[in-house]
């Protein structure tokens, strides 16, 4: 395992409250809703879409209700058995990668001029798996709410440092700064930059950066054809095919709940000439 990949091992403690000890965003705007404050303008207020303020006050009492009543979430059970499925095939395929290279190179029939890109490829295989279980640690870290995030001043250039083919980035340029955990929050990019090259393929992908108060928004931007609805949803969601079909993505899924972490939302826009998955965090 790679030392970045031991980095990325979450910590789990409890917490209720940001790491700066300030109350979450979502949690403050859900209780003015709740306090009798019309939605549409606690939404706007919060520069949120009210359809997800509506969302996070039904959570919010829904979950609240459970506790009350000792009733857990009847779906629970349902949504933990698909993601179990889900994560089981989403290795499968690195690791029959893995075995089949191993077996090549127990019987010795390579070679030499391939040895070495079978090498590559073995520790690209093994790579794949590592990532695959960090992933499902942060995510079952942040199910829980035991997270434990270690935020500072961090440029949006520092953070996108790493993201395959990334031109300049645009808005207000890569010297914004926002208070995050870099190592976590440069997962949620790299998964945003990738979701960015769904089909169908985009004629250009950039990364902006903007304040919509009280946040600071980071946006790829995807000037291409629109993406199914389907595809679009399917993006949020760790049930999905991949591209080619041989296991299953948690697409958006761990990114959404790493922001959600940061106290921050994710979603996507779009139109009949681009579309913009965007990241919010609080200031």
């Amino acid at each position: 395992m790679s030392s970045e990949q031991r980095r990325l091992r979450p910590h789990l403690v409890p917490v209720d409250r940001d790491a700066d000890g300030t109350r979450d965003a979502r949690v403050a705007a859900t209780l003015e809703v709740l306090g009798g404050q019309p939605t549409h303008a606690v939404a706007r207020r919060w520069q949120v879409d009210p359809a997800v303020l509506e969302r996070w006050v039904r959570t919010f009492v829904d979950a609240g209700t459970a506790q009350v009543t000792n009733r857990p979430d009847p779906d629970a059970a349902t949504q933990r058995d698909r993601f179990l499925a889900a994560f089981a095939h989403e290795l499968r395929s690195p690791l029959t990668v893995a075995r089949g290279w191993v077996a090549m190179l127990r019987e010795d029939e390579l070679p030499p001029s391939v040895l070495a890109r079978s090498v590559d490829r073995l520790d690209d295989a093994l790579a794949r798996l590592a990532d695959r279980v960090v992933d499902v640690e942060l995510l079952a870290a942040a199910s829980l709410g035991r997270l434990r995030l270690e935020p500072r001043s961090v440029t949006v250039g520092e953070l996108a440092d790493g993201l395959t083919d990334l031109g300049e980035i645009g808005g207000l340029g890569p010297d914004v700064t926002v208070r995050a955990d870099p190592d976590l929050f440069r997962h949620v990019l790299r998964d945003l930059w990738q979701a960015g090259h769904s089909i169908p393929t985009p004629r250009e992908l950039r990364l902006e950066t903007a304040e919509v108060p009280p946040w600071v928004e980071l946006r790829v931007v995807r000037d291409a054809d629109p993406i199914d609805l389907d595809v679009l949803q399917a993006l949020f969601e760790p049930f999905d095919l991949n591209d080619d079909g041989t296991g299953v993505t948690i697409g958006l899924y761990l990114a959404r709940a790493l922001v959600i972490a940061h106290g921050g939302t994710l979603g996507a826009d779009q139109d009949e000439e681009r579309a913009v998955l965007w990241v919010r965090l609080p200031r």
